[in-house]
Formats: structure tokens, sequence, C-alpha cells
């Protein structure tokens, strides 16, 4: 059993997982654009990739494939989804198992705008959000939207161009310094199939408590858990303190749009509570930043992810966390000029 991670990036702890998920019996493979990452001096083999966006990205990955007898494609990075929902066929005919949900969810759940949409349709409760700036002044004119405006790109992912704008001179800084970062990011390919006007999102700031919450499907689509997080410390976008609480009133929302989505493996979703009821932000239908700690709490979606493209059912308590669990992620330096075990 031979597992592909692709943009890496970061993640080393993913490796890790999928490691112990595999044991003796396979290797875990990792590609990044660049070697930048920790990541690769925990896998079994690393590679540099094309960019996701070159037209040599997905012929290369298939012969990567191929010729290292790849059972499980999985990409940590939401860009990437994409690219990789509308080539599943492909890597299904070399007998690689791509890990990543329906092309058609990837996409409302890359586009914020569209996401805010789709919750809102399907009767979720949602942040009052905007598309353009004229649209926000309007609101803001007629009492409709009041300060403080949080402001973030259309596609972005983490906390790449957020800000919170306190009043109309800020606000109107950040969404020409936003326009600026998009131009000058990767947030640029994917926002390039909007107009410019329509690339940065503003949304209502809720004063509530926030969740980070992982919705577990099968490979088939069937929603197996929900697991909900207080979010206690954030740094660089991603959760840095949490732990594992017992909230009906969200996971049982939560479990109504995993039902509803029928993605693949897992959903990070972030929620916020406020008078007893949950609104949801965003979801991205990957491993997010916040997993560590449902799987340092007792879940291990690897390991099933693994026994179930090998056709092996799984106890329930493999996807289980415990509730009170309380963890910390921390800093750690590594010596990139030897090879870690």
């Amino acid at each position: 059993m031979n597992v592909l991670l692709t943009s890496v990036g970061r993640r080393a702890y993913m490796v890790k997982y999928f490691k112990e998920a595999i044991g003796n019996n396979g290797e875990v493979h990792v590609c990044n654009s660049d070697d930048l990452t920790v990541a690769f001096h925990y896998a079994d083999k690393h590679v540099i990739s094309p960019l996701i966006y070159d037209d040599a990205y997905v012929p290369f990955l298939l012969d990567y494939c191929k010729e290292n007898k790849i059972d499980i494609l999985l990409s940590l990075f939401d860009i990437d989804l994409l690219v990789l929902a509308r080539n599943k066929a492909k890597f299904e005919e070399i007998g690689t198992q791509v890990v990543v949900s329906d092309e058609k969810l990837i996409s409302v759940c890359n586009d914020k705008w569209k996401t805010y949409l789709f919750l809102k349709e399907n009767g979720f409760a949602v942040p009052k959000t905007y598309i353009s700036l004229q649209r926000v002044l309007l609101a803001l004119e007629s009492g409709e939207l009041k300060y403080p405006i949080i402001i973030k790109p259309r596609f972005g992912c983490g906390s790449i161009g957020m800000s919170i704008a306190e009043d109309e001179m800020a606000l109107l800084y950040y969404f020409r310094r936003n326009t600026r970062v998009i131009g000058k990011s990767y947030l640029k390919y994917e926002s390039a199939a909007v107009p410019v006007d329509e690339q940065i999102l503003y949304q209502e700031c809720l004063n509530g408590q926030e969740y980070g919450v992982d919705i577990i499907n099968d490979l088939n689509k069937n929603t197996r858990n929900v697991i909900v997080k207080t979010k206690i410390a954030m740094r660089a976008g991603e959760t840095d303190i949490s732990e594992v609480v017992e909230m009906p009133v969200i996971k049982a929302e939560l479990e109504r749009l995993g039902k509803l989505t029928r993605h693949i493996g897992n959903m990070d979703c972030d929620v916020f509570l406020v008078d007893s009821k949950p609104y949801i932000l965003e979801m991205n239908a990957r491993f997010g930043g916040g997993y560590p700690f449902s799987h340092m709490s007792g879940c291990n979606l690897p390991k099933a992810i693994v026994d179930w493209v090998e056709g092996k059912e799984i106890s329930n308590e493999l996807l289980q966390s415990k509730v009170g669990f309380l963890g910390y992620k921390e800093l750690v330096i590594t010596d990139v000029n030897r090879r870690m075990e």
C-alpha cells in the first residue's frame, strides 16, 4: 500500500499519520512545488512537482503514480483538490484511487461566495456576506450592516489577505491592499475567473465562540462522525490550541451538512456559536489544520482511509475522539541537513 500526499507543504504530521497507518506494508510519498518543506524529511520518498496550474502537473503525477505503484493519492491544499477532482478518472485507469470529493462540491468549497450561497439556500445560518465594495457601502449606509467587517479573498485559504475593518477608511484601504495581495500570490489563478471587483468578500463580524469541526465521511460518502473542537488560540490562520467538546447543537447541524454534501474523507469547517445558534463560515473539503487535535484525541482517519481502500470494514471506535482532550501545537526546529528518522 503506497500513498502519495500532494502539495504537502508544512503538514509533516500528516506524513507521520499515514506512515503509522500503513506500517511496514508500504511507503508514504510526498510532493511539493519546492523542497522548502520539512515533510520531505519524514516521507519515505519525495519529489518536486510542477506548479498546480502547469500543463505538466497532471501528466507528472500520473507518471509518478504509475512508476511508484501509488495506491492512494490525497492532496492537502485547496487549489490542488479541483485539479485532482477533474482528473480523477485518469488516475483510476492506472490503479490509483484519488481520495477527493466531486468537482462540483470542490468548486463550492473553494469559492467562499458559492459557499455562502450554498449554505444559505440549504437553510444553514451564515453571517451576512457581500461580494462588492459598492454593495457593502450601501448596506452600511442603510444600517443593514455595521462595523467591524471581515474582508478576505473570495478564493483564499488560511489567513492570506484577511483583515478587519473598523471604519470606512480601513475598509477602503483593505480593499486596495487585498486586491494587490491577490494579484501577487497564487490566489490570482482562481480569482482570474471572476471580475476584479468580485474577488474580495465582505462579511459581518460575528460575536461568539469559534469552533473547528471535522465532518468525516467514508469513501461511499456516508457521514460517520462529527468532531467539534473549541478554537482557543490561532496562529497564521490555523488552530494553535484546541479542546474537543460535546456540543450537540453544532454536531447535529454539521451532521446534516455532511449528509447533504456527500463529500469524501474529511471536511474541515469553521463555525461560530452565537446565541446558541451555529453559524457556518467556511467549508474545506480536506484535512485541515485542526485535524491533529481530532487525531491525537483518538480519531484515526488516515488508518480508516487505508482500510477502506483495501476493502476492509472499520470499527466505529477508529473515528471517535475523546471529549475533553486539550491540545497545543508547538514549534519544532528541524535539521534539514540530515534525514529525520
